[in-house]
């Protein structure tokens, strides 16, 4: 079909793309003069492809359509006139011309919003639904028949720009094209418009978009994000015109406290905050407003409304300067009137418009390795100064200018302020559950309440996997260098290095960690851990695999190693910070985005790492935790069809669940560290003072919360008495208490259930005629402390030989002088395989004894000594999977073959 395309702006030159890539002939393209030099993108569009262009300033003069214009028009035989978005005043004549006649595009549900400020009245009259209408064109007043209409739901916080972005200009491109479509095969309605409620507004101009402050906090938020970029909702305050952008009635958590502003009309003054500046209604609820313009033209955080302009600048580096000089050429470019770009030029003083920065944005993501802009970057940076200092700070990583609100608990413990997030953290920002719901997390230390936590819903998991998927695919985490990336992970480990001490004493305080211990291991490790995966960001690679060639052709392949995508992690509550490391520091070095369950009963180091990660600038989304239930969090993240990796640490139980789980929803990929049962050997020709000491470490490590915990001691005959003796009295010095206090050696269980787990496994023991040498009951005092217990005479039909207690209960069983081969039976006897261990000084007998054994890690002569770099996991019913070392990584990778021809 022959069209004419009557228009303007990047949606019609997509329009006009698209109806050539279907097939129809664009024989000519009528839009705006020039302005300040520069075309408009479809005339220009048109103009590279060789379709003819006109300019006209205007099409008719008292009434009548000029005869020149229509003329150049009639020359061309169009069949039909396409109208995407056209700011001129098209005579009738030429409406009417084609065979097929005019459509036009128009931005609301008509007969609603007729008028040109459409979008702008669509969210200033709070609609639930908004869309757009492709119509016939009449006479100019927005009321010819119906041709095709499409709708979407309008979000709370919506704009103008994130309406048109997010649904008004993808699917008005499209449903123009599949309007053609209709009419070329004969299938276009026209359905007369209704009148039943119509309605028509005047286009929104600055005076007439002053805020009334005699309405609902909701009224005014709808006015603020209505006028939201164009033409700017404003208000008369401190001698000036200020104009407000960025309102949303997502308050919760916010206290009006900081300094007042008062404004002439409104009720109660606003406040500025670290958040923004809250305003009031005049029903008294609050909507909060995250940037203003002042009347010279500059754009503030809101936030600093009273700080003044900050002088401070970065120190650009050689790198950055010669970015800065690409950047210039680019302004340069887009601004042709613009004789020379210093710092003080201002974008849109030198008259850049809304499609201007558009291609700003999109320049400076080819100039600077995919960094990704928002439109708001550019209106709140718009002098060339300020936007390269706000590239750089992008570019390394620093977030100083945006603040996230936390509703922090604060507590004085171990001589220290703790400062701890308690809500989920859900696309960089720290939220309410669905319903408000929350729960209790308990100090096992005394069985008092910390503080309350949210409580994760199915709607927020589904939240968090979308603002993950969002920043993989979307956000800047997958377009910055791998080593920026590396970057990134080695700040973060400066910081939890930096607040080593308060996480550790979170750690005491919410899982009940010996505080000396959680600074080592807890703390310690979890920095190690990140620091060791961020060295390896930029050290992931394929590989080119020499293959048969295809003659007389030759052929390359090489393979790529890529990210999964969405990545779940279920943490246990033994070592909440350093579990949660292991698994996510190589999530994140391979490039993926993560939703982390924390355990329930264990949330706070969590919720305080992603308040870190806030500081050390890892982009919002790649990272969210849920605290929450299993049966509900990791529930949903296993059936989750956008989560295309679970990494589980926990029951076999609850491993199998989630593993079944992961093949029906989308055949996840999944990897397990589950039960164990860790056998230790110790043979009479041992060095058998480290055998004790390491013994005990073996088995009262972390209170014996711990997953590779000896849970079998098969001690030769010769020495079994001796080593009983031994281990009682090195019990009988282990002191219990608060895991604050630096003497403290063994501190309460994790949480009031797993005690009486306890209990009850001591019981059964004592009950199948195990002796029970030393233990077995809870500690008399307040708090969830169990005493440590040694059993003898442990039987291999017993349940406490076959299943683990995970808590401080050594279990002894005697083997026969000598016996080796019958030992090792014993020790492998067992679904599961997580670790095990071996104590001789015959070298020989030490490498036979680990090559039989059926465990994913054996220590010789050692226990417990796990590092960063050594991969970590089970076999048979412990798991499959790595944690740590260059392995880990391939459980958060996917490899790519692709094979060239040549």
């Amino acid at each position: 079909m022959k069209i004419a395309v009557i228009g303007q702006s990047l949606f019609g030159q997509e329009v006009y793309c698209h109806l050539r890539e279907e097939g129809h002939e664009v024989v000519g393209v009528f839009t705006v003069p020039d302005k300040d030099g520069k075309a408009d993108p479809l005339g220009l569009k048109a103009d590279e492809d060789g379709v003819p262009v006109f300019k006209f300033p205007r099409w008719r003069a008292r009434g009548q359509a000029l005869p020149n214009v229509v003329a150049a028009y009639q020359a061309l035989g169009a069949e039909l006139n396409v109208l995407p978005f056209c700011s001129q005043l098209i005579p009738t004549e030429i409406i009417s011309a084609p065979r097929h006649g005019s459509i036009i595009y128009h931005p609301s549900l008509l007969p609603r919003h007729r008028g040109a400020s459409a979008i702008n009245w669509t969210l200033i009259h709070g609609d639930k639904k908004g869309g757009f209408t492709i119509f016939w064109a009449d006479d100019g007043l927005d009321t010819g028949d119906l041709l095709l209409q499409k709708e979407c739901e309008i979000f709370p916080d919506d704009t103008v720009s994130t309406l048109y972005s997010r649904f008004l200009f993808p699917e008005g491109i499209k449903g123009m094209v599949q309007a053609v479509k209709l009419i070329a095969e004969g299938r276009a309605p026209r359905l007369p418009q209704p009148e039943d409620g119509a309605t028509y507004e005047g286009i929104q101009k600055k005076e007439t978009a002053q805020i009334n402050w005699e309405q609902p906090a909701e009224a005014i938020h709808n006015w603020i994000r209505g006028n939201d970029k164009v033409p700017g909702a404003w208000t008369e305050a401190c001698g000036q015109k200020l104009t407000f952008f960025g309102s949303t009635l997502s308050t919760e958590g916010l206290v009006p406290e900081g300094e007042t502003l008062p404004i002439p009309g409104a009720r109660r003054p606003g406040v500025v905050t670290e958040a923004g500046l809250i305003l009031f209604g005049n029903d008294d609820r609050m909507l909060l407003v995250k940037n203003i313009q002042l009347e010279d033209g500059k754009m503030i955080p809101a936030s600093q409304f009273f700080r003044g302009a900050d002088s401070t600048g970065l120190e650009l580096t050689e790198e950055d300067l010669v970015m800065a000089e690409a950047v210039r050429g680019a302004w340069k470019r887009i601004l042709p009137s613009v004789l020379e770009v210093e710092d003080s030029t201002d974008f849109f003083k030198s008259g850049a418009a809304s499609v201007d920065v558009v291609r700003l944005v999109e320049e400076v993501k080819e100039l600077c390795d995919g960094l990704e802009l928002e439109n708001e970057d550019i209106y709140m940076a718009a002098a060339f100064g300020d936007f390269i200092q706000l590239l750089v700070r992008k570019m390394r990583g620093d977030n100083t200018e945006s603040k996230c609100v936390i509703d922090h608990v604060e507590k004085t413990v171990n001589k220290l302020t703790l400062r701890m997030p308690h809500q989920l953290f859900i696309g960089g920002a720290f939220v309410d559950a669905e319903g408000a719901k929350t729960y209790e997390t308990i100090n096992p230390t005394d069985g008092s309440v910390i503080c309350q936590v949210s409580l994760a819903q199915v709607s927020d998991v589904d939240q968090a996997v979308a603002a993950a998927k969002d920043a993989f695919e979307h956000g800047l985490w997958g377009k910055i260098s791998a080593r920026d990336r590396g970057r990134l992970l080695y700040r973060l480990a400066d910081l939890m290095e930096k607040h080593q001490e308060e996480l550790a004493t979170i750690e005491a305080l919410d899982a009940g960690a010996v505080y000396t211990l959680a600074l080592k291991t807890h703390v310690g490790m979890s920095v190690q851990t990140f620091r060791y995966f961020a060295g390896w960001c930029d050290k992931i690679q394929g590989a080119t695999i020499p293959i048969n060639q295809a003659r007389p052709h030759r052929n390359l392949t090489m393979t790529r190693k890529e990210p999964i995508g969405v990545c779940g992690i279920v943490i246990p509550w033994n070592y909440p910070l350093m579990m949660l490391s292991w698994k996510t520091a190589a999530c994140l070095a391979a490039g993926n985005t993560v939703v982390i369950k924390p355990a329930q009963v264990t949330p706070l180091t969590a919720l305080k790492l992603a308040e870190l990660t806030l500081k050390a600038g890892i982009p919002k989304g790649v990272i969210n935790v849920l605290p929450g239930s299993g049966s509900v969090v990791g529930q949903r993240l296993s059936d989750h069809p956008d989560v295309r990796k679970i990494a589980f640490t926990g029951s076999t139980e609850v491993g199998k669940h989630i593993m079944k789980s992961c093949a029906v929803s989308n055949v996840k990929k999944v990897s397990l560290e589950l039960g164990g049962k860790s056998p230790l050997i110790i043979f009479a020709d041992c060095d058998l003072r480290k055998a004790v000491q390491m013994g005990m470490s073996s088995v009262f490590f972390n209170k014996g919360e711990n997953c590779i915990a000896a849970g079998r001691l098969f001690v030769e005959d010769s020495i079994h008495d001796q080593f009983v003796q031994r281990v009682v009295e090195e019990v009988g010095k282990m002191k219990i208490g608060s895991p604050l206090n630096r003497d403290t050696t063994h501190g309460p269980q994790n949480h009031e259930a797993h005690l009486r787990k306890l209990v009850e496994y001591c019981q059964r023991g004592v009950k199948e005629g195990a002796t029970l040498v030393c233990g077995g009951n809870q500690v008399p005092r307040p708090g969830f402390f169990f005493e440590p217990t040694v059993f003898t005479d442990v039987e291999d039909h017993m349940f406490i030989a076959q299943e683990e207690s995970f808590g401080p209960v050594m279990i002894i069983s005697r083997f026969a002088n000598g016996d080796v081969d019958a030992v090792l039976s014993r020790a492998n006897a067992t679904e599961f395989g997580l670790a095990s261990g071996v104590f001789t000084r015959d070298i020989s007998k030490a490498l036979y004894v680990s090559d039989k054994l059926e465990a994913g890690t054996v220590f010789v002569n050692t226990y417990n000594k796990t590092d960063v770099a050594a991969p970590f996991g089970g076999f048979k019913q412990s798991g499959f999977g790595k944690d740590l070392g260059e392995a880990a990584l391939n459980e958060y990778l996917r490899v790519k073959t692709v094979t060239f021809e040549y």
